[in-house]
């Protein structure tokens, strides 16, 4: 009874000793003990789950979340939210606020606990709040440092660098500051300075950040970020120093500490390590058992050591070892690959560097700088992928058909032989592994059922394919069609296949594949000889791999099954051996080009390259929009003589698609469908994988089916007509003339909204049109209003056209058909 009157009688609402006291001691013992205790467990948390970014400088804090503002409850369950909800409590339940003054002095300690779960949960603004509301309503409390170290710590979250360099600047003077208060301060103020970037400061502040530590983990993380910035300083004595500190305090650190300290010895040191030479060093380092978690970083630090050395072939087996360990570090796998590619591509193997360039875009973020670099090069290599692989398939198609029946008969003979031998090999071996590991095994478990041993299952289901090939996952499995791998060029191509099912598997299988038909084996030579071309060019022009460029480009020459490229492909040689010093040859082929193409824009180039290729000094892309507004003006032809220029002065550069769209169009202003059909073509062939080659591709097999016809409709269909005046295209007086009388006339028509234009037909005749009238006899009796004027018309130089039907006279250049028709 006398209890529960005390519990009774402990208002928050009266300010009496033993209302104070109880309300204190229950936040203090109870609700904030509580608190604290699950908050200490989410340091724990954050300190195991945490996983630190090594490739840039550490942060001080272990706290990897991103800065962003995050209010939202969305991880009600974890250890900081507990400790919020603790904090909230003890202020609503145990708050004292009588006549706006707070007589629980343990409610600033609770919204210290408030403000710190916030923060660590990414609540940024909810623990600025609180932080402030302590400034603002308890300046007299005892953690009124506390709560202007961690809002300081909140504005750097916040990247408010300046107000809190300030506040913390001032605060470090103050010398009532306890050990924890002077390590926040000094700490969060070395952070803020290498954020700004000002090194030498945060030195400073590390330093003095050091001599507060509290605790040996926290003297490791800061040397070795000391030993970080004297790195980014290029300053690698006085970081091997700092690392070497981490290093000597043993096991009192995280090893990770520990290991990467060393890599970046091993990256700064050139001699020795702890008095084994580098290369020593590595494989004990490597060899240790308790480094096994941190091999992918080693087996990637290892082969950049021996890459600085110019132990290429030793640095590429260590960044596979590297891959191999199956890292969770993107970034590594993504620098292991990017080396490994860019390897294979100084070496000019550009089908490897290819497939590592792929997967190396995989791995970085599309915002990083060396994806954008990385994208470029493999978008570059696709091109040389795809006449790579037509040269080398075609290439086999044509040495297949060259062969005798009895020749083709042995060599696929010998290659069934080779493919059996080569598949029971492999099976022999999956099962010597098998067994090796199943007579290690030595848990009952594992040994009693098939099922329980992975690698068992491995073996049974390479067994499966050896016996019933790669069957899909259906019913009456047995009976579904023998698997193969067809490999096809295009529709019209069926290359030779690799089947699974063994048993079923004949020399007359495959020579049945093989193309008989001289139409189909000439298109497969000329597809061929044009992908030396272009393999030719891309490798003069893209990739500066001159030997590659003159060896496919000689394959291309003595085909010569394709006579409308044998001048540039001998222009490109020419110039392919003066870059390597062959003026002989080059001189030879100088000769033959001038003699031969005396009035091509090549021998120009070869005479008097400063006036032909330098042009006006304009950029790429400054030169396409010149001649883009040359075609906005109507001004064909010389848009398509610039177009020619600009695509011979910067052949390689990615302009080179868009000029060679821009003059197709053009050139179909001028010529008609079928030239246009012809350029677009031409275009797909040559840059397939560019963005002008895929809409070249996509308007043909789309767009121009629509506009094939070059049938006229009946003018009946149409209720939109033109009047049209036919005159020379170098008649500039005549055309002028009649369009100012003609403008006039238009003007002063009232009844009909007419409009007037200049449309050129081609290269010889231009119209002079007048659009907007409503049937075919008012469109042939337009000329009748001129006949009042003093406009002279002559009756041969005029017609009458439909709107569809003048659409499909531009597009076909029909004119005299048109002519004929309305004639009759």
């Amino acid at each position: 009874m006398i209890f529960f009157t005390l519990v009774i009688g402990c208002s928050r609402k009266k300010d009496r000793f033993i209302n104070r006291n109880w309300h204190m001691v229950n936040t203090k013992y109870n609700v904030l003990y509580n608190g604290n205790l699950v908050f200490d467990l989410g340091l724990v948390e954050i300190e195991r789950a945490n996983d630190d970014n090594y490739w840039g400088i550490l942060p001080i804090e272990r706290l990897n979340i991103s800065n962003k503002i995050k209010e939202q409850e969305d991880e009600k369950n974890s250890n900081f939210y507990k400790a919020e909800q603790k904090a909230v409590k003890a202020v609503q339940t145990h708050g004292m606020n009588i006549r706006g003054k707070e007589k629980n002095t343990q409610i600033d300690d609770a919204y210290i606990l408030l403000g710190k779960a916030r923060y660590f949960n990414g609540k940024f603004i909810s623990a600025l709040e609180a932080f402030n509301y302590i400034l603002y309503k308890y300046p007299e409390s005892s953690n009124i440092n506390l709560a202007k170290i961690w809002r300081a710590k909140v504005n750097v979250r916040l990247n408010n660098h300046t107000i809190a360099l300030k506040n913390l600047t001032k605060l470090s003077l103050n010398t009532n500051l306890s050990k924890n208060e002077k390590w926040l301060v000094y700490s969060t103020l070395a952070q803020i300075q290498i954020n700004l970037k000002n090194l030498s400061s945060a030195h400073f502040w590390l330093e003095k950040a050091t001599n507060k530590s509290i605790n040996k983990s926290l003297d490791g993380r800061l040397n070795f970020i000391k030993g970080q910035l004297y790195s980014l300083q290029q300053k690698k004595d006085s970081a091997n120093i700092f690392f070497q500190k981490v290093i000597d305090l043993k096991r009192k650190v995280p090893r990770i500490y520990r290991v990467n300290a060393y890599l970046e010895q091993i990256r700064n040191v050139k001699s020795s390590i702890d008095g084994l030479s580098i290369e020593e060093f590595i494989n004990v380092f490597q060899n240790d058992r308790e480094n096994r978690p941190f091999l992918d970083r080693i087996f990637h630090f290892s082969a950049d050591y021996y890459q600085s050395k110019k132990q290429d072939s030793l640095a590429m087996v260590y960044y596979k070892k590297s891959l191999n360990t199956k890292s969770k570090d993107k970034y590594l796998n993504a620098l292991n690959f990017h080396n490994i590619a860019d390897y294979y591509y100084n070496n000019s193997n550009y089908l490897k560097a290819e497939s590592y360039y792929d997967s190396t875009l995989i791995n970085y973020e599309k915002s990083n700088k060396a994806y954008r670099l990385v994208k470029k090069r493999y978008d570059n290599l696709q091109d040389i992928i795809y006449y790579e692989n037509i040269t080398k398939v075609n290439d086999s198609i044509l040495s297949l058909s060259a062969m005798s029946d009895e020749d083709q008969k042995a060599y696929f003979e010998q290659h069934i032989l080779n493919m059996k031998t080569k598949r029971e090999n492999l099976s022999v071996a999956a099962g010597k592994k098998i067994s090796s590991k199943i007579t290690k095994s030595s848990s009952p478990a594992q040994g009693g059922f098939y099922f329980y041993q992975t690698s068992s299952i491995a073996y049974g289901k390479q067994e499966f394919i050896r016996i019933w090939g790669d069957r899909d996952l259906e019913d009456n499995w047995r009976f579904s069609r023998t698997a193969s791998a067809l490999t096809t060029l295009n529709d019209a191509n069926k290359q030779l296949i690799e089947v699974v099912d063994m048993k079923n598997l004949t020399a007359d299988f495959y020579i049945s594949r093989i193309p008989r038909d001289s139409l189909k084996l000439d298109s497969i030579k000329q597809q061929r000889d044009f992908a030396y071309f272009k393999l030719g060019q891309l490798y003069k022009n893209k990739f500066e791999d001159y030997e590659r460029s003159i060896k496919n480009l000689k394959k291309f020459l003595e085909s010569g099954s394709q006579r409308r490229l044998i001048l540039p492909a001998k222009y490109n040689l020419f110039k392919s051996y003066n870059l390597t010093g062959r003026e002989d040859l080059a001189e030879d082929l100088k000769r033959d080009i001038l003699v031969n193409y005396p009035e091509s824009l090549y021998s120009k180039a070869i005479l008097n390259p400063s006036n032909v290729l330098i042009g006006d000094g304009k950029s790429p892309k400054e030169r396409y929009k010149l001649n883009y507004q040359l075609f906005l003006n109507g001004n064909y032809i010389k848009a398509i003589e610039g177009c020619e220029i600009d695509i011979l002065q910067f052949e390689g550069d990615d302009i080179v698609p868009k000029l060679e769209f821009l003059k197709a169009n053009a050139i179909a202003k001028l010529y008609g469908f079928k030239e246009y059909k012809s350029n677009l073509e031409r275009i797909m062939l040559n840059y397939p994988s560019s963005e002008e080659g895929l809409q070249a591709k996509y308007i043909i097999e789309n767009t121009l089916k629509l506009i094939e016809s070059k049938d006229f409709v009946e003018d009946k269909l149409d209720s939109n007509f033109k009047t049209i005046f036919t005159f020379e295209s170098n008649d500039f007086e005549g055309i002028n003339e009649m369009k100012s009388d003609l403008s006039k006339l238009i003007d002063s028509e009232e009844v009909f909204k007419l409009s007037l234009s200049e449309d050129i037909y081609d290269l010889n005749t231009t119209f002079v049109v007048v659009h907007g009238l409503k049937s075919i006899d008012g469109a042939i009796g337009f000329v009748k209003l001129l006949q009042p004027t003093e406009i002279k018309i002559d009756p041969a130089r005029y017609f009458a056209i439909s709107s569809a039907n003048y659409k499909t006279l531009q597009i076909h250049k029909n004119l005299e058909k048109y002519l004929k028709i309305i004639k009759n």
